[in-house]
């Protein structure tokens, strides 16, 4: 398949994850009142992940893409998408790019969160997965893979922390009820 395929499929599931953090960003306006530091450590290895995974050198772009990676890529940006739509639309005026409760903060439990606890962060894990089969090479896509997953588990832990501080035996039902970012996977 011609390189114009590799270039549509990563950034068309880099926009259509990005472009409802961008829509959704006035939503995180209210004052948190406690916040997770440690997030932070887990936001640049994350970001470390996706830049392994992402960053080739121009001439990487113009190479062609085999077809079962350009599918392959394309099955993880659906779920993508519908995570990346819906976690924040669920989390309404709480969403954030940090882990942080506001003074009225609720546990969301509704859309996708019936079915993981972090949508967003699963929906995040689809991304880099696409990017993976779409643009991946050896040996950067596993090291940017296992460096995403090292600051996704940072944040899912901080934030874990911060509700379960919050909300006590509530969210502890619910941890155990649902899991962290994988469906059927606690």
């Amino acid at each position: 398949m011609s390189s114009v395929v590799r270039l549509v499929v990563s950034l068309g599931a880099i926009l259509g994850f990005a472009l409802p953090f961008a829509l959704f960003a006035s939503r995180g306006s209210e004052k948190a009142v406690q916040t997770a530091g440690a997030s932070r450590w887990g936001i640049m290895l994350q970001g470390l992940g996706f830049w392994v995974v992402y960053l080739h050198p121009p001439a990487y772009w113009n190479s062609p893409i085999k077809p079962w990676r350009a599918a392959a890529s394309l099955v993880f940006v659906v779920p993508c998408w519908w995570l990346a739509w819906t976690g924040p639309r669920h989390l309404g005026k709480q969403w954030r790019f940090q882990a942080a409760l506001t003074a009225d903060h609720e546990l969301v439990q509704t859309g996708p969160y019936r079915i993981v606890r972090h949508p967003i962060y699963a929906s995040m894990l689809c991304l880099i997965l696409s990017g993976c089969f779409s643009s991946g090479v050896w040996p950067a896509w596993p090291i940017g893979l296992l460096l995403f997953i090292l600051g996704m588990e940072i944040r899912v832990r901080a934030e874990d922390r911060l509700l379960l501080g919050r909300f006590g035996a509530r969210f502890d039902k619910w941890k155990r009820e649902t899991p962290a970012y994988l469906p059927f996977v606690r």
